[in-house]
């Protein structure tokens, strides 16, 4: 079982948990997750915690394949008010910020989010380790390589689960050496991988229970779910739900999600199976 130190708080892992994407972007792959106004926001985000969402992920600049980055004062203007007024609404909430600057770590940590989440693990901001290491929060550890504007040309790999598994471990011992403990790993499906290398990776999941770390899992709408049916991200509601439940029979802890609903009737069949055997 894990826990994770959330300024305090304890976050208990002894069961798989769902993780609810808000986006603050005008240009987010899937366009249900996009928070036009403050009230969607704080609308969405109160359906996602009644559905039985834990964790709030906010993020404030487009990661898809091809994104342009936005600057660090466009994010911040993006994510911090809305994440102030979602602490001041649901303060039981966990709350986690996806970015991959250690300034907007810092300000939303100071405006209430409990969790970093960066797809770069530390590779885009030299700052970023260092913040995450002084706020002493538990930090999401993704696979990537490159930067999103030009991932897809990486995507080259011998052995796409073996290379990553490796990468997490040295990762881990870097950020331990840091002096960050609380570390949730991510394989980072998408990222730098071709669709046939999100399924490589799916289908060796159980593998990164090696490393000992909660598992997060990113593949919500993705295109190895829709480009796989030939459908839209729109129409990928059935499918997500189908590779969840695979990835929480392999092992996940944290089933990141555009569809927390969907994804706790996963959980919750799972965990009733598993009462019957």
């Amino acid at each position: 079982m894990f826990t994770l130190n959330c300024k305090g708080r304890l976050l208990s892992l002894d069961r798989p948990i769902v993780m609810g994407i808000l986006n603050l972007t005008p240009d987010s792959f899937y366009s249900g997750s996009r928070m036009e106004t403050i009230d969607a926001l704080l609308s969405k985000a109160g359906q996602m915690l009644e559905e039985g969402a834990t964790i709030l992920d906010i993020g404030g600049q487009s990661t898809r394949p091809g994104s342009e980055a936005v600057t660090v004062g466009e994010e911040l203007s993006r994510v911090i008010e809305p994440l102030c007024l979602l602490r001041a609404r649901f303060p039981e909430a966990y709350i986690s910020i996806d970015t991959y600057y250690g300034e907007v770590a810092r300000q939303a940590a100071e405006a209430g989010a409990d969790i970093i989440n960066d797809i770069s693990a530390g590779s885009l901001d030299p700052g970023m380790i260092r913040e995450v290491a002084r706020l002493k929060l538990p930090y999401v550890l993704m696979h990537m390589k490159g930067n999103p504007t030009g991932m897809k040309e990486l995507a080259v790999y011998d052995n796409v689960a073996l290379e990553v598994f490796d990468f997490l471990s040295f990762r881990i011992a870097e950020l331990q050496e840091a002096g960050i403990r609380d570390i949730i790993i991510d394989p980072g499906f998408g990222f730098a991988k071709t669709i046939a290398h999100n399924f490589e990776l799916l289908n060796k999941l159980e593998i990164f229970q090696l490393l000992e770390r909660p598992l997060l899992l990113g593949l919500s709408r993705k295109s190895m779910v829709y480009r796989s049916l030939g459908i839209s991200p729109e129409e990928s509601l059935n499918g997500s739900t189908v590779l969840h439940t695979v990835g929480l029979e392999k092992g996940a802890h944290i089933i990141r999600t555009h569809d927390v609903k969907e994804t706790m009737q996963a959980i919750r069949l799972l965990e009733a199976l598993g009462q019957k055997k």
